[in-house]
């Protein structure tokens, strides 16, 4: 599994990383990161979860 974001339409609002802090961050700089591009399969079901949740639909799982 592969996390990918589009940072075109992300708005950086921490939802994603409210549901799986271990895999996304908000830095002080307003930024999005991706701290685990591909994750272990054992976060699939919150990345998942994080995806469903993005109000912008920035977020995909490749697999």
């Amino acid at each position: 599994m592969r996390v990918v974001v589009n940072f075109d339409r992300c708005q950086s609002n921490a939802v994603c990383e409210s549901i799986v802090p271990e895999v996304f961050e908000v830095r002080d700089d307003g930024n999005l990161y991706v701290l685990q591009e591909t994750p272990d399969g054992a976060l699939r079901d919150k990345v998942q979860e994080a995806v469903d949740a993005c109000p912008m639909m920035a977020i995909s799982i490749e697999d």
